[in-house]
């Protein structure tokens, strides 16, 4: 049987992975098994998350929290009215019958809501970036150490089959040492750039703006900013905590590193000059400490990027993840043992001894070594992304996306946003997680 899944998102350029095999399962769920979750944010990621988590037998929406009329009415829609609202998410954390909380919030409230979840003594399930700022991170870090409790990152490219079988790949050596890794990512819609739909009710009196705002500077009612608050800097770390922590996510989990150690940027708005801050095209380097990773964002093409949206580079093969939807392992040519070019002015005499020297007698030209052949890489299905986390809530399991991974994804976005911002090279310390200039 072939399904597939997706592994890159993305309006206009959607890459997905084509998977063999049956769908593995939850363990059943039993009487202990039973998870009563809340819902902090009801709007595009977060409406996802409802509908997937409450497909799991014995996941139970209890509760969902939303600034916005429409997306609570939303929730009694796909419930059939089951499910209780607010526009409190202080309301679902005081709830002693929740489990776990899902939050998919704008990126500015990340932290301040996983945080309280935590004290409140609840699960967390957070979207990803897990964090609006480095500082952040730590921080989450820190309170879910002293909680005990699971917190998982929605960054659904650390546990897709294409990641999995990557990181095999690469610690099998096959691919030689590693030196340089591309990334891309390519939309040129109007939706690709988030210029989402505003609904016709959106007012004052639908939307609680000033919650909405929180300590995020102060501005008049714009339902431009509440819908499609991923073009500010004041919500968002734009195209590098949208799309770029998606692709840092899987990089770290396929050659199985934490952070990098710099990072040059630029960037710029050349396609959707609307009104938003940030870029709508951007560009780094990151140094890895062994190797390189050029990864970019460009919302105004879709074919630029070739035929890989993910290329890994080593001395021995490429691992290429194709726009078509496969896994391709290409072998490096062996070299040949004789040195053509550099023959080029020789006379003939010195030329045929060099020739001999190797083996070559008669000045014969030996055939031209050849790869082994192209190979199509089988990928074997896994859990969604979601499932894993009531997996480890059920069996006790370590977070298939800890804090400390979500941490460092994040903060590897924004280093490059930093790197661009400031327009200097930006070194980190993965230990501290300090920034200094190069």
């Amino acid at each position: 049987m072939t399904s597939r899944r997706k592994f890159v998102g993305g309006a206009g350029a959607a890459i997905v992975y084509k998977v063999m095999g049956p769908k593995p399962t939850l363990r059943a769920a039993g009487p202990n098994d039973q998870v009563a979750m809340g819902f902090i944010g009801a709007g595009i990621r977060g409406s996802f998350l409802l509908n997937g988590f409450k497909r799991i037998p014995g996941v139970r929406p209890v509760v969902v929290a939303d600034l916005y009329d429409g997306h609570l009415a939303w929730a009694k829609e796909a419930t059939e009215g089951a499910i209780e609202t607010t526009k409190d998410y202080h309301a679902v954390l005081a709830r002693k019958d929740i489990d776990a909380v899902a939050i998919a919030t704008p990126d500015h409230w990340h932290a301040r809501m996983v945080l309280d979840a935590l004290a409140a003594g609840k699960h967390v399930y957070i979207e990803k970036p897990m964090t609006w700022s480095i500082p952040e991170g730590k921080e989450i870090i820190a309170a879910q150490k002293k909680s005990g409790k699971l917190v998982m990152v929605g960054s659904q490219n650390k546990t897709v089959p294409a990641t999995v079988k990557a990181r095999e790949i690469v610690k099998s050596g096959v691919l030689g040492k590693v030196n340089m890794v591309r990334m891309a990512d390519h939309r040129n819609t109007p939706e690709g750039a988030w210029v989402y739909p505003i609904p016709a009710d959106a007012s004052p009196e639908t939307i609680d703006w000033q919650h909405f705002l929180g300590r995020a500077p102060k501005h008049p009612f714009d339902p431009k900013r509440f819908f499609r608050w991923r073009c500010w800097w004041d919500y968002s770390g734009g195209v590098a905590t949208d799309l770029w922590v998606h692709l840092l996510t899987g990089l770290h989990e396929m050659m199985d590193v934490k952070a990098p150690q710099s990072v040059v940027a630029q960037g710029g708005i050349y396609r959707w000059d609307d009104g938003r801050t940030v870029p709508d095209l951007l560009s780094a380097e990151f140094d890895y400490g062994g190797f390189l990773v050029d990864m970019y964002v460009n919302l105004g093409n879709t074919r630029g990027a070739g035929s890989g949206v993910i290329v890994v580079m080593g001395s021995e093969g490429t691992l290429t993840f194709t726009r078509r939807g496969s896994l391709v392992l290409d072998f490096e040519p062996p070299a040949s043992p004789v040195a053509w070019y550099g023959l080029n002015g020789w006379p003939k005499e010195l030329r045929e001894k060099y020739l001999e020297s190797l083996g070559f007698g008669g000045g014969k030209r030996p055939p031209q070594p050849q790869p082994k052949p192209s190979q199509e890489v089988k990928l074997e299905r896994g859990l969604e992304h979601h499932e894993y986390f009531i997996q480890s809530l059920r069996e006790g399991t370590p977070s298939r996306e800890s804090a400390e991974d979500g941490h460092y994804a994040a903060a590897a976005a924004h280093l490059g946003n930093m790197a661009f911002r400031k327009g200097r090279r930006l070194k980190f310390d993965a230990a501290t997680s300090k920034v200094t200039e190069a």
